[in-house]
């Protein structure tokens, strides 16, 4: 396959999660993909922003990314962004981007801090950027927020489960350097999902703020906590520049000089930074296509050869056919039985924010308002004991 056909397999895997995301079908098919981890304010939105060159993510306080954002970025000589769920629509306004982002994540997830695993497609046009696609999922977090129900950390570990333990899903690992890394939310649930570091690609930011005499080399050298992938350190803006809408050009080359010019980063600064890493991911997410690509197109065939089997039957479809009410009818009852259940465990596709409902609040009957009814009933303990007694010798009939 030439360089044309090798730089081809990104889009042609971007066609296929958008395709699966229009029929709800996103998690029937292990895409080969790239998915964002870190724990809150480990600095993964400004790296994504640093690939586009824009500023374009939601930011606040507590959790920002509510939902998972599927980014596409594609090479182009013009520069505009369109959303799966606005077709023929282009935003030039890279304002409005955000805006969509956080109106789209209020539709689905409500504007109190909810979650939900229900995927944004959003693809980034633009002559900067290369040929790539990430998920950026929500930060990890330990503390819930205003009205975020008690368990919020339960539910986004949950989420990301969804995504990193699959085996054609690679693990960009978000750390911030000036915390301990051993502690980092990122490699713990990198060092679990992948114990061989075979899928991990490290990302250290933050390393302008490490304390003086302090320095990360034994982890950009890949000594500390090795991956097979290695790690790439990356500059983003400080809060101040991002509030002072900082230029992210501006920004690039105040990275390039730190790595350039720091005593303990000089030898590595032609492999760190963002530019470096958007290449070492492209490259990556490419040759991870090419190796998954035999296995996904045998699945495909697969899937395609059991649709097909099931458009035959419908082609000698009669509605009053009595064998074809009985198999819809039980099907019916079948996925009723699933979503029920789902409802009692509390692990449908969308969760309640404002109330306790499903299993949730027959727990709390049970646990909290049962105990007190037993209490109201008025009964006599003799004639209660008298009734226990019967029935048990009643239910041994002539034993």
């Amino acid at each position: 396959m030439g360089n044309r056909g090798m730089e081809d397999l990104i889009p042609m895997v971007n066609k296929l999660q958008d395709a699966f995301s229009s029929i709800g079908q996103n998690s029937s098919l292990d895409l080969p993909q790239i998915a964002v981890v870190g724990g809150q304010s480990a600095g993964k939105s400004s790296v994504l922003e640093n690939f586009v060159g824009k500023d374009f993510l939601p930011r606040g306080s507590g959790i920002v990314t509510r939902r998972p954002l599927v980014l596409q970025l594609i090479n182009c000589p013009t520069e505009y962004a369109e959303f799966l769920h606005c077709k023929g629509k282009k935003f030039i306004d890279f304002d409005e981007v955000r805006q969509e982002i956080e109106a789209e994540t209020d539709r689905i997830t409500g504007q109190n801090k909810g979650i939900s695993p229900v995927p944004i497609n959003l693809r980034v046009y633009s002559p900067n950027v290369l040929n790539l696609t990430l998920v950026d999922l929500p930060g990890m977090t330990k503390v819930p927020v205003g009205d975020q129900p008690a368990d919020i950390e339960n539910q986004i570990r949950e989420m990301l489960m969804q995504f990193v333990t699959k085996d054609n899903c690679l693990l960009l690992a978000v750390s911030p350097a000036n915390s301990d890394l051993a502690n980092s939310d990122a490699l713990k649930i990198a060092k679990e999902v992948d114990p061989q570091g075979l899928r991990t690609i490290g990302v250290i930011t933050k390393l302008d703020l490490m304390d003086e005499g302090t320095d990360a080399r034994d982890i950009l050298e890949n000594k500390l906590l090795p991956l097979r992938r290695g790690y790439i350190g990356v500059v983003n803006r400080s809060q101040k520049d991002i509030d002072g809408r900082k230029d992210i050009t501006a920004a690039l080359q105040a990275e390039r000089k730190f790595f350039l010019s720091h005593q303990s980063y000089r030898h590595l600064a032609d492999r760190m930074g963002t530019a470096y890493l958007q290449k070492i991911l492209n490259q990556q997410l490419t040759n991870h296509i090419r190796d998954t690509l035999p296995a996904l197109r045998s699945k495909l065939q697969s899937q395609l050869l059991s649709i097909e089997k099931e458009v035959e039957e419908y082609k000698n479809f009669r509605p009053d056919d009595p064998g074809r009410k009985t198999k819809a009818l039980l099907q019916m009852v079948q996925q009723f039985a699933v979503d029920f259940e789902k409802r009692i465990e509390g692990s449908g596709d969308q969760v309640e924010t404002y109330e306790l409902s499903g299993g949730a609040k027959i727990n709390r009957i049970f646990h909290e308002r049962f105990p007190f009814e037993l209490v109201k009933l008025d009964s006599d303990e003799k004639t209660l004991r008298k009734e226990i007694s019967y029935a048990i010798k009643n239910i041994h009939g002539i034993r």
